[in-house]
């Protein structure tokens, strides 16, 4: 049996605990040697009490032991944190989002390819089995082609929860767009193809503080389709977040992990769905499974010699086109979403 790959947790916030204790799901196969953040207690009821408990995070990252370094930190500090571990030779995993800009998104991917380390980003629904069936199916051509895709994130989070973490009131590190609907949006433009432009509007309507806390985004693809997604925080009690695609074949409609529509002909509805639970009034109320899954791929990934299931440049994608909608929710202009980070 190989040595478990060694990991370093920078954050251990609500997000970096729920990795570590991920991590202690994979029977072996990864050891936490350290993190920063939080504290030792919480370190050690995560599962690894034997883990050395810093204060420093670039102290951390710059560590010689390690072969992976987790990004969990503020999403503001993303970008900078993963190009500090980058720099000091070791891989990322990298939460949500990549980087809140652009232009950081685009260095850190530079970065990683001159130094010749991969970095992963998290994006644990693309790894749900009803998601990956519709991707596959979209890919085969028995879905027919997308014309109208959806999301809609009626979440809710008290002022409390943005109190625990001033962050998350502020921009660009807030926002229902950059935070709790990334994901959604992700999917959605993994669904409609490349994004190439955006309109957008958002406002403070609930508890957000300075940050967006409600926004409304209408999208273009490349290939024709257009989409639309909205998210907030501001809609209690907070409701399952709802995926639809319409294509030339039919409707599809999810409600988190549950397929409530699948009007398709050619193509069966996934023969199974994914167990993770939805944070749609409670963060915590995730579960692990999605982390684990997450673990499981780059474990894969970097044993078998292969690409992750989600790229960076995947992550990439999906930090530019949240940035794009900011910009024309700032400006009220249309807004070109760049196709890759070479174009960026």
């Amino acid at each position: 049996m190989s040595a478990p790959v060694r990991v370093g947790i920078l954050g251990l916030g609500s997000i970096g605990r729920t990795h570590a204790a991920a991590l202690s799901r994979l029977d072996g196969a990864a050891q936490v040697v350290a993190a920063s953040g939080g504290s030792a207690a919480a370190l050690a009821e995560a599962g690894w009490p034997a883990a050395e408990h810093m204060t420093d995070a670039q102290e951390l990252a710059a560590r010689s032991d390690l072969d992976i370094v987790l990004v969990a930190t503020p999403s503001d500090l993303h970008a900078g944190h993963a190009a500090a571990a980058i720099d000091a030779g070791h891989d990322v995993v990298v939460e949500k989002p990549l980087a809140t800009s652009t232009a950081d998104a685009t260095a850190l991917l530079r970065l990683a390819e001159e130094r010749g380390r991969t970095v992963y980003p998290v994006a644990q629904r693309r790894l749900e089995p009803q998601h990956r069936h519709i991707r596959a199916q979209l890919d085969a051509g028995t879905l027919g082609h997308p014309v109208l895709g959806e999301i809609f994130v009626h979440w809710h989070r008290d002022a409390a929860y943005y109190a625990a973490a001033p962050w998350r009131s502020r921009m660009p590190a807030g926002g229902s767009l950059t935070n709790q609907g990334l994901h959604s949006v992700d999917l959605l433009s993994w669904f409609l193809g490349p994004i190439t432009a955006v309109t957008a509007q958002t406002a403070t309507l609930g508890n957000g503080g300075e940050a967006e806390d409600t926004a409304t985004v209408t999208l273009e693809a490349a290939s024709g389709a257009l989409g639309v997604a909205v998210t907030t925080t501001a809609t209690p009690p907070g409701d399952p977040a709802v995926l639809s695609l319409r294509t030339t074949s039919g409707a599809i409609e999810l409600a988190h992990t549950d397929v409530v529509r699948w009007e398709v002909d050619e193509a069966p509805p996934p023969p199974s769905t994914s167990s993770a639970g939805a944070g749609s009034a409670d963060p915590a109320a995730i579960g692990l499974a999605g982390h684990v899954d997450v673990w499981r791929d780059v474990l894969d990934a970097r044993a078998a010699g292969r690409p992750p299931s989600v790229r960076a440049v995947d992550g990439w994608r999906t930090v530019a086109l949240i940035d794009a909608a900011y910009r024309s929710a700032r400006t009220g202009t249309r807004v070109t979403v760049p196709s890759d980070p070479d174009t960026a």
